[in-house]
């Protein structure tokens, strides 16, 4: 019975693993160079997945359940040993434990600038961190390309070993995807649910991982475009380019309090723009079109006002453009179309006076 009993115990009978650790991506089960038995129990639990792996090439995947280890059941480990006539004796191979839940709250950041193209601003170098959620879903690839054959691979060893690749495949993605920086900088996370399916495929093919959501947390822009943004704002807010540039004056001149070359320099602006708008609103000699003032003939009126000449009025007037015609009020205007004595239509509570009308009217 002794030699049994030492047999016995230098085989593996059941094969598990039970983590509470919460940061354990992966896990080489310890076999204390005891060889694995003939029909031995593999149990894998809910949120894991076990590799076999035989003098460094990939063997047989299981899921979750309770697998006995027989020839039927692990075909491609079977080849790889060279078993013709089936699994007989015990055999030794890595068995590693990988855990697929979902690992979340990751951090990733840019420790230097990334260059940014945009169709306003140029190139611009950004800073941006954030978040994100991922889960393995390629045992072969993942062990491959980032735990290796470490015992235990932790979640602190695999956050220094991605953080560089996570900025990488981030700013591919954000290259590929020409997002201007003004959405960059206020759409956190329309942005990241954008960069998502840029940035799965290559986490999936390069290291067998999923990324199941990607948080954009902040981004920071170089001052000079941040107050370029915030001009803008003031734009927005303002109205248009003209509003702007008054808005800029006023801004000047409260700055400057009236005084020095700059308060008078900014002064003058304001006054000249006025000056411009109020002769766009009433055309004079000094306007830009060259309107002549109206120079009184010695004829007046019934009205005693001075009437201009009706030969360049349009065949149809209304009030005002008769009373601006013969250099009277409006009201004035109205009394004498309700009198009768200048004759006009009235429809609905406006009136129109052809010019013949006033022609008949100013001849009398």
């Amino acid at each position: 019975m002794g030699i049994l009993d030492f047999l016995k115990g230098e085989l593996l009978e059941i094969i598990e693993w039970t983590d509470d650790s919460r940061d354990i991506l992966s896990f080489r089960f310890p076999d204390e160079d005891k060889a694995i038995k003939n029909g031995a129990q593999l149990i894998v639990r809910e949120s894991q997945t076990v590799q076999f792996v035989y003098l460094g090439e990939f063997g047989d995947t299981f899921g979750p359940g309770k697998h006995t280890l027989t020839t039927d059941n692990i075909p491609i480990l079977t080849r790889l040993k060279s078993w013709k006539f089936g699994l007989e004796s015990p055999f030794k191979a890595d068995v590693y434990y990988l855990n697929t839940r979902l690992f979340t709250g990751n951090k990733w950041g840019t420790s230097n600038p990334i260059m940014m193209r945009d169709d306003d601003f140029g190139i611009v170098r950004a800073r941006a961190f954030g978040t994100y959620d991922f889960h393995i879903v390629n045992p072969m690839l993942f062990l491959k390309e980032v735990a290796g054959s470490d015992h235990t691979f932790r979640l602190n060893e695999f956050d220094d070993t991605m953080r560089s690749r996570m900025v990488s495949v981030f700013s591919e993605a954000l290259a590929q995807a020409n997002v201007p920086v003004l959405d960059v900088a206020t759409r956190y996370s329309e942005l990241g649910a954008a960069l998502l399916p840029l940035i799965n495929p290559v986490m999936n093919a390069k290291y067998g991982i999923e990324i199941s959501s990607f948080i954009l947390e902040n981004v920071s822009l170089p001052e000079e475009v941040e107050e370029a943004i915030d001009k803008r704002s003031s734009m927005a807010a303002v109205g248009n380019l003209n509003d702007f540039v008054k808005f800029q004056m006023a801004e000047g001149m409260a700055k400057g309090e009236g005084g020095g070359a700059g308060g008078m320099a900014t002064e003058m602006a304001v006054g000249l723009a006025i000056a411009q708008q109020m002769m766009q609103q009433q055309p004079g000699i000094l306007s830009p079109g060259g309107t002549q003032p109206r120079v009184p003939g010695p004829k007046t009126n019934a009205l005693g006002g001075q009437p201009a000449p009706a030969g360049g009025l349009p065949d149809l007037l209304n009030p005002a453009q008769v009373a601006e015609a013969l250099a009277v009020p409006e009201t004035d205007v109205m009394s004498i179309l309700e009198s009768g004595e200048l004759k006009g239509k009235k429809i609905g509570s406006s009136w129109r006076i052809k010019r013949s009308a006033l022609d008949e009217f100013l001849a009398d």
